[in-house]
């Protein structure tokens, strides 16, 4: 039976929520600095409000519900989980009022996408909007990249247990180092490291393309934001298309692989074990994954002759396969070229990859590889068990930073997820085959949303069906956070109406 939460686990669940938002607002900073640096006197008040609104917003439940207790896990998790909707609803606000979104609907779908790092977008006659717009929308990527509840860890919270939950409720399972609060900061520091060497490189390359300099720095940040955090988003409605420059697509294809990489691995790396790269099972699983599908995408786009020559299909077909697998969202070609063109095996591959992810406890969504990974070895184990004398003992292991024993729980977690994840793929699939839409570009944009990818085959946009928003929105919720947070939310309302009055644990 489940117990009925105390009114003293919503003080808590509260103060956490209010010191998040808190965290949020000051945020805000940038953007209204970066209005103010070019003038942008409308959008320098829309996010001097907002930022006002969340800070007033965050420091009432630190006044009304001041708790001095930690969290145990249910709190910990709802408070990650109701922290994202938040960060959506704060998020939204500078975007609505700027006026380049139809609805505030509208503008909770891109503050979910950029915080989420999915990378669909809404937003109207994006080629004219304001830097500071661009800012928010790219920095809400790097925030939820990083994930919103590392921002309180790192500045705001001590280093509890309670703390270590709503890391686990941001889908990172792994410390880095022994400290949750170190492992915040690490992630930081590698994440700064990046965006300095990526800016700069990306701002030489869009210089020397003809870019002018001040813009050529903007869009180099602003795509190294999307780029490192798999997210997608672009200062340009053509997205990496408009740059037309082969280059450009090296560097951010090199973002993409990095930025998908567990954040473990890259600790390994800059520790200089980079044997790691070689024997860890999820690099291994990710690098076979890439290389398999980019096989079929080639043989579906070579049997259309969708394109002239073999560096077409590289620029074109490896950019949209690396992209899609990373969970980064980025595109060098036109949305509805993947219906009309692509075909149908190119586009499964797309859509495997998408449904697959990247790498656990990085900025990646989707199933991860390290869960495929898992899931294979598992199955070889059974296999191996079955041809065996009855007598033998068969013991897997394999090597993910160390070497872990393929545990019976290990499996049945991995398998869970995958679950989760397919079931929602095809829960989005079917709101949009009632809507109206084609199987696969339904398939294809509900796998995108629900593993935070952001390619898209042409549904997203503003005069899409407003059902469909809404589920989208909590597909890029629910994947970001990968199911169990917002199951710990669902549970704890529930209980509250249901449960057996007493103190949960």
């Amino acid at each position: 039976m489940l117990l009925r939460p105390t009114n003293e686990d919503f003080r808590t669940v509260a103060y956490y929520i209010g010191r998040l938002t808190v965290a949020l607002g000051i945020v805000l900073i940038v953007p209204l600095i970066t209005a103010l640096l070019f003038k942008e006197w409308d959008r320098a008040i829309d996010f001097f409000l907002s930022m006002q609104l969340a800070i007033f917003l965050g420091l009432l439940p630190q006044k009304f519900f001041l708790s001095h207790r930690d969290m145990n896990w249910s709190q910990g998790l709802a408070v990650t989980s109701i922290s994202w909707l938040v960060a959506m609803l704060i998020g939204a606000i500078p975007l609505a009022l700027s006026g380049h979104y139809a609805s505030y609907l509208d503008a909770c779908f891109d503050a979910m996408s950029g915080f989420a790092t999915a990378g669909l977008s809404l937003i109207q006659n994006l080629d004219h909007a304001a830097y500071s717009i661009n800012m928010w929308r790219h920095l809400m990527m790097f925030l939820g990249g990083q994930g919103i509840v590392l921002i309180g860890l790192t500045f705001f919270m001590r280093g509890t247990a309670g703390a270590y939950r709503m890391y686990v409720g941001e889908a990172r399972e792994e410390k880095v180092l022994p400290n949750v609060i170190h492992t915040s900061r690490f992630i930081w520091i590698v994440s700064l490291i990046y965006l300095t060497l990526g800016t700069i490189t990306l701002t030489i390359v869009g210089f020397l393309e003809g870019i002018p300099l001040l813009r050529s720095l903007l869009h180099g940040l602003w795509i190294f934001m999307a780029g490192f955090d798999t997210g997608g988003f672009a200062p340009q409605s053509q997205n990496i298309l408009y740059y037309h420059s082969f280059p450009y697509e090296m560097v951010t294809m090199v973002l993409m692989i990095l930025g998908t990489l567990n954040f473990s691995l890259h600790y390994a790396l800059w520790n200089r074990r980079f044997r790691e790269l070689f024997k860890n099972l999820e690099s291994r699983t990710l690098f076979f994954s890439i290389i398999t599908l980019f096989m079929g995408t080639v043989i579906g786009l070579t049997r259309l002759h969708t394109y002239p020559s073999w560096i077409a299909i590289f620029r074109k077909g490896f950019y949209q396969l690396i992209s899609a697998h990373t969970g980064t969202g980025f595109m060098n070609i036109y949305p509805q070229q993947f219906s009309l063109e692509w075909g149908h095996l190119a586009l499964l591959m797309v859509i495997i990859a998408m449904g697959f992810g990247g790498s656990a406890c990085s900025t990646a969504g989707g199933i991860k590889a390290l869960r495929i990974g898992i899931f294979c070895k598992s199955l070889i184990q059974d296999i191996r068990r079955i041809m065996a004398p009855g007598s033998a003992i068969i013991i897997s292991k394999f090597h993910h930073i160390k070497d872990v024993f393929l545990e019976d729980r290990l499996v049945r977690s991995s398998f869970l997820i995958l679950i989760l994840y397919i079931i929602t793929y095809f829960a989005g699939t079917i709101v949009g085959l009632f809507y109206g839409y084609p199987f696969y570009q339904a398939f294809f944009e509900s796998t995108s949303a629900a593993a935070n990818v952001g390619l898209s085959t042409g549904i997203t946009n503003p005069s899409m069906p407003t059902g469909l928003k809404v589920t989208y929105i909590i597909q890029m919720w629910m994947g970001r956070l990968e199911f169990m947070s917002v199951f710990i939310l669902l549970g704890v309302v529930f209980a509250r109406l249901t449960g057996a009055r007493g103190r949960s644990k």
